[in-house]
């Protein structure tokens, strides 16, 4: 085997196992002879090797690349592996550590621990051995890869539906297109206001894919500081900008094997929007700050509640951005152009929730469904399920008249639906204590459309 130059060693992605991410490792010890037998022993079976013969050679590479686990030789020149070891993880390193030497005793073995080690091997030691103890950090990478992503998915449940709730013709057919398409690993736009239910269409699309035994890794661009997101999407190595005091993956990087839901894709500022165009023709990211690239198998889910043509016109938006995002597009419908449905979600909504909420179940009256069909529901199914929300806490259906308590009286209430809109929006500003943007969020509406309402109603 030709010698190769430390950090160019490399394999092809496929080699980390089908369906797995590529796993990267550096090693870095000054026997060249060791170094070329664990290149040989690794490169075959995982994604990248890179190598180092010192410490001093090794910092640049952990600077350009983020790595699963190093493979370190406590004896080098210069820095011994423990020192460095110890700095490793004083900078936020939190991939795994093997610790190989080739004179130890029982202290040496308790300060590499302590130094936080995850492995520790004696040289020399066999192909077999070093399989299974990288393979033991490769199981623990996986795992920390998972519990990110649940703990993600675990806080946007708490304002998700889980699975599509409908019997309407127009949702029965997004139905049928969500079937066909979800097999598929096509890009797809998801379009449609504010509440209709997105984020629930995107994880359906998920779970009857391919890839449903990988990550749904969600993230609302316009939540994201301008100046941060390429970080958040593509990771960054130490020192890549002011406060980066540690390399860290991106959410590429954790949506490996499944599928990266891009929320309020218009709000992306326009150099990320160049760099992902890039990522989705060549299927390859690069951390800010660093040189490598690194090859992903991620499918992407794009949505909006704009008209991206016509951000395109105004060239808020990358023309051929939308078009690479465009490979199939749906556009979920209002619920008020679906009123069939608001029974069933309501019915699905109270039963979800009165459990949650540890309040009794309120009874679907005649007139409330007839009160409930006839509003407009500018917020959607967002919007819906937080008033059913609020109404389960308070105990009877809100829905602007003294007569909403359940009764099935004829008398009529003698308000206009806009009198019923306006109530219910004051009664959630008053629950939110004036607070806005917080009232905008539970209605479901945004809060330039909340501002505007009010100030027509002249209670700003």
């Amino acid at each position: 085997m030709d010698q190769t130059k430390p950090g160019n060693v490399q394999s092809s992605p496929d080699q980390a196992g089908a369906g797995q991410p590529p796993f990267s490792i550096l090693v870095v010890d000054d026997e060249p002879g060791m170094l070329s037998f664990l290149q040989r022993a690794l490169a075959q079976r995982y994604g990248q090797v890179d190598t180092a013969g010192s410490v001093e050679q090794a910092v640049p590479q952990l600077h350009r690349r983020l790595y699963d686990l190093i493979i370190l030789d406590i004896s080098l020149p210069g820095r011994s592996g423990i020192e460095w070891l110890h700095d490793l993880r004083d900078d936020g390193f939190a991939g795994d550590v093997i610790l190989i030497t080739a004179y130890a005793d029982l202290d040496t073995a308790i300060d590499a621990l302590r130094a936080g080690a995850s492995d520790f091997l004696l040289k020399p030691f066999s192909v077999a051995q070093m399989l299974n103890g990288v393979a033991r950090c490769f199981e623990r990478s996986r795992l920390r890869r998972e519990n990110f992503v649940l703990r993600r998915e675990i806080e946007e449940r708490s304002t998700a539906v889980d699975g599509v709730i409908c019997q309407s013709d127009a949702m029965q057919g997004i139905c049928e297109r969500l079937k066909r398409i979800a097999p598929t690993n096509a890009t797809v736009l998801i379009t449609g206001e504010s509440g209709t239910g997105k984020e629930v269409a995107a994880r359906a699309l998920h779970r009857m894919s391919g890839r449903h035994a990988g990550p749904f890794v969600p993230i609302n661009c316009a939540a994201i500081a301008a100046e941060l997101i390429e970080s958040e999407l593509f990771g960054h190595v130490k020192g890549a900008f002011t406060g980066a005091q540690s390399a860290r993956e991106g959410l590429f990087y954790y949506a490996q094997g499944g599928t990266l839901f891009l929320d309020e894709i218009a709000e992306m500022p326009a150099a990320a929007q160049a760099k992902l165009l890039r990522v989705l023709e060549e299927r390859r990211i690069r951390p800010v700050g660093s040189e490598q690239e690194i090859p992903v198998d991620v499918r992407v889910i794009a949505a909006t509640n704009r008209n991206l043509k016509e951000e395109v016109a105004q060239q808020r938006f990358r023309q051929d951005l939308y078009y690479r995002l465009q490979v199939v597009e749906l556009n979920l419908p209002a619920l008020r152009e679906r009123p069939d449905d608001i029974a069933l979600l309501a019915r699905h909504f109270i039963a979800s929730m009165a459990q949650a909420l540890n309040v009794p179940p309120l009874d679907l009256t005649p007139r409330a469904l007839a009160r409930m069909a006839a509003y407009d529901w500018p917020g959607n199914v967002r919007e819906l399920r937080n008033f059913i929300e609020r109404s389960l806490i308070l105990g009877w259906f809100d829905l602007g008249t003294d007569d909403d308590t359940g009764d099935d009286g004829d008398g009529a209430s003698g308000e206009r639906l806009e009198a019923v809109e306006k109530r219910h929006i004051l009664a959630t500003l008053q629950a939110c204590h004036g607070n806005k943007s917080e009232a905008a969020r539970r209605l479901g509406i945004s809060r330039k459309t909340l501002d505007r309402k009010c100030t027509a109603w002249g209670c700003e």
